[in-house]
């Protein structure tokens, strides 16, 4: 919005406001209206929640200690969606189709994540919509990305190829033309692609999710993950910077930088208060919010293959959560982790909850750098 008025409107009249063309400008203002949004309007909605009685119901069978938790508001991803989307609102080129898939897709899996909040609060239990329920719309919204890719795909402005980390040559493309020669047949040649996206972007939607267990676990990890992809999404779209990596060069996706840079400013602004010990919970609004997102944002740039690195402790969690359900079912009961998600299993082995969390954060820069790493190691 401020870009279309001050630098496409105004721009040839007030020569100053050539800097609104520039993307690192844009993304920093994001990032800092985002922090901005989340210190000031943090104690409106806190205070609201405790007066519609949103308090967060702790699960019986979760750790003794949490149990104090419990009445402490939740559903604060209200508040980290209005701190991403206003400031990308404000300070991304709205022409940019990329940018309205995610933030569609990031207001999608927060709707998702309110109906399964309230229900829970509805019913005064730790029970919102069954998992089948969740994932069924978790995929059909997914699937609406996809969709939507291809669309642009038709057009000439993305690739369903994938980049494999380590590889410069390899890129197996995800729509398998082959089949589209097959009468009546040719819309299966899209279906490995939109299944690809839709498990995608499902699983990190429901990482970030399982990863929400500790006071500023899961907000601490994403602004790492945030970060990284603030990075990866610049050089994706610079000339100069995806020619010297040797990554394929998406001038439009180059936009979505403004957007990551707004989720790491509403990161910090909302762990301000999601610090140990938590004021507000972001509730499965936030969780499957950040994680479709995060999903969305690794799919439009082609770097779906490096989110077990930009993710790394989403995935560690998630991963220990289907081993532990995995063990449990085929081996008669037995578990491989104490509790999981795993963040559960280091308290139970006796960590102090703020040293589970310092932990994690560390583990989760590790990653990131990582991911880094593999842009130059090809």
């Amino acid at each position: 919005m401020l870009y279309w008025l001050l630098y496409q409107k105004l721009f040839p009249y007030f020569r100053l406001f050539r800097i609104f063309r520039y993307l690192t400008f844009r993304t920093v203002f994001a990032s800092l209206t985002a922090l901005l949004i989340g210190l000031l309007i943090g104690p409106y909605v806190i205070e609201r929640l405790r007066e519609f009685q949103i308090g967060q119901y702790i699960r019986e069978e979760g750790p003794q200690s949490h149990q104090k938790k419990s009445g402490t508001p939740t559903m604060g991803g209200v508040l980290i969606c209005i701190s991403i989307l206003v400031p990308t609102l404000l300070w991304s080129d709205l022409s940019n189709p990329f940018v309205w898939i995610v933030m569609l897709s990031t207001l999608a899996f927060g709707a998702i994540g309110f109906a399964d909040d309230y229900i829970k609060v509805v019913h005064r239990r730790n029970l919102g919509l069954t998992a089948r329920e969740k994932l069924g719309l978790q995929l059909l919204a997914s699937c609406g990305v996809a969709i939507a890719l291809l669309r642009l795909q038709a057009h000439g402005n993305y690739s369903t190829r994938l980049m494999f980390p380590f590889l410069k040559r390899f890129r197996p493309d995800m729509v398998w033309d082959w089949i589209g020669h097959v009468p009546h047949m040719h819309w299966l040649a899209y279906l490995p692609f939109v299944v690809f996206v839709m498990l995608v972007i499902a699983f990190s939607s429901n990482a970030v999710n399982l990863t929400d267990g500790l006071d500023g676990l899961a907000i601490g990890c994403t602004i790492v993950a945030a970060g990284a992809l603030t990075m990866l999404t610049y050089v994706s779209g610079h000339v100069v910077f995806s020619d010297y990596l040797e990554l394929q060069r998406m001038p439009m996706v180059s936009e979505l930088t403004v957007f990551c840079g707004a989720m790491v400013g509403a990161s910090i602004g909302f762990l301000w208060y999601n610090a140990h010990p938590a004021e507000i919970f972001m509730g499965d609004v936030g969780s499957l919010a950040l994680g479709g997102a995060i999903g969305t944002v690794a799919v439009a740039i082609k770097q779906e293959l490096l989110l077990p690195f930009i993710g790394g402790v989403f995935i560690m969690e998630a991963v220990s959560v289907m081993l532990q359900v995995g063990s449990y079912k085929l081996r008669n009961g037995k578990r491989i982790f104490k509790m999981a998600p795993l963040h559960h299993h280091f308290e139970l082995m006796g960590w102090s909850e703020s040293k589970v969390i310092a932990r994690f954060w560390i583990l989760a820069l590790i990653f990131a750098l990582l991911a880094l790493t593999t842009l130059k190691l090809r």
